[in-house]
C-alpha cells in the first residue's frame, strides 16, 4: 500500500479507500453487463451460485492471515515503547542514590533521549527511516557515565548495577521497537488480497447479470465489506505511521522535568 495512503487521516483513508472499492467495482460491474449477452449471458448464468461461498471464506480467510501480523505488530510496537519507558523510569528513580552531579547528569541524558525519540527517531521511523545501527549519544554517555560512578556501600553498588541494567533494557527495547517500525503487510499479500476480492466481485456479477438492479445491490454490499477490511488493514498496518499509530506518550511520561 503506497506511503501517501498511510500517512492520511483516517477519515480521508476511508474516502480513498471506499472510493477505489467503489470505482473497482462499478467497473466489473459495467464490464460484465456489457459482456453479458447472448452466449456469454448464458455461460454467466451457468457459474454456480454455490461458488460464492467458498469465494467469500477464502476472501475471509486472506483478512484474518493479515489481521494476525497486523495487530501482532501494534502489540509488539506498544509492549516495546513501553518497556523502554519503564527502563528509563527505573534509570531516574535509582538515580537517586547518587545525589548531586551524578544524578543531574543522569537525569538530563535521560531527558535527551527521550526528546530525541519523540523528535528525531519518530518521524524516522514513521517513514520507515530509521536504523537500529547507530547507538543514540544520549543512551551510549548514560551507560559510560553509570560506568564511571563512583560506588559507596552496598546500596550504591546495587544501584548502579541496576542502573546499568536498565540502561540496557531500554537499548534493547529501542531496537526492538525500531525494528517492528519497518514491519509492514507486504505488496505480495497486499495484491493476494485484493485479486481474491476482485475475482469474487466478477463472480457475484456473472451469477446476478440478469437483474442488474440485483448486481448492484449485491455489488454494493461486498464491495464495502472489502472496503471495510482493507480500511482496517490500511489504518494499522504500519504500527508508527499515520493517525492511529504509536505514540512516544509513555515515554513522555516517564521525562524527568515532566516536559
Amino acid at each position: 500500500m503506497s506511503d501517501w495512503v498511510h500517512a492520511l487521516p483516517v477519515g480521508w483513508m476511508a474516502v480513498v479507500v471506499l472510493g477505489g472499492t467503489y470505482l473497482a467495482a462499478a467497473g466489473i460491474y459495467s464490464l460484465v453487463m456489457a459482456l453479458a449477452k447472448g452466449e456469454r449471458a448464458r455461460a454467466f448464468k451457468a457459474v454456480s451460485p454455490g461458488l460464492l461461498p467458498p469465494l467469500g471464506i477464502i476472501f475471509g480467510l486472506f483478512v484474518a492471515f493479515l489481521a494476525a501480523q497486523v495487530w501482532s505488530d501494534l502489540d509488539r510496537a506498544g509492549a516495546a515503547v513501553n518497556h523502554e519507558a519503564s527502563a528509563l523510569r527505573a534509570v531516574v528513580i535509582l538515580s537517586s542514590a547518587f545525589p548531586g552531579e551524578p544524578e543531574t547528569r543522569l537525569r538530563s541524558l535521560i531527558t535527551r533521549q527521550i526528546e530525541d525519540a519523540r523528535d528525531v527517531e519518530w518521524p524516522a521511523m514513521a517513514s520507515h527511516r530509521a536504523s537500529i545501527v547507530v547507538i543514540p549519544t544520549p543512551l551510549a554517555e548514560a551507560i559510560r557515565t553509570a560506568m564511571s560512578l563512583s560506588s559507596t556501600g552496598e546500596g550504591q553498588v546495587a544501584a548502579q548495577r541496576e542502573i546499568l541494567a536498565a540502561l540496557e533494557s531500554a537499548l534493547d527495547a529501542r531496537r526492538q521497537r525500531i525494528l517492528v517500525s519497518q514491519a509492514s503487510v507486504n505488496s505480495v499479500k497486499w495484491a493476494a488480497l485484493i485479486v481474491q476480492a476482485a475475482v469474487t466481485l466478477l463472480a457475484i456479477a456473472m451469477v446476478h447479470c440478469d437483474n442488474r438492479l440485483s448486481a448492484g445491490l449485491a455489488l454494493g454490499l461486498f464491495s464495502t465489506a472489502v472496503a471495510v477490511c482493507i480500511l482496517l488493514l490500511t489504518a494499522h498496518d504500519r504500527p508508527f505511521t499515520g493517525e492511529l499509530a504509536v505514540r512516544p506518550d509513555a515515554l513522555l511520561q516517564v521525562m524527568p522535568d515532566g516536559r
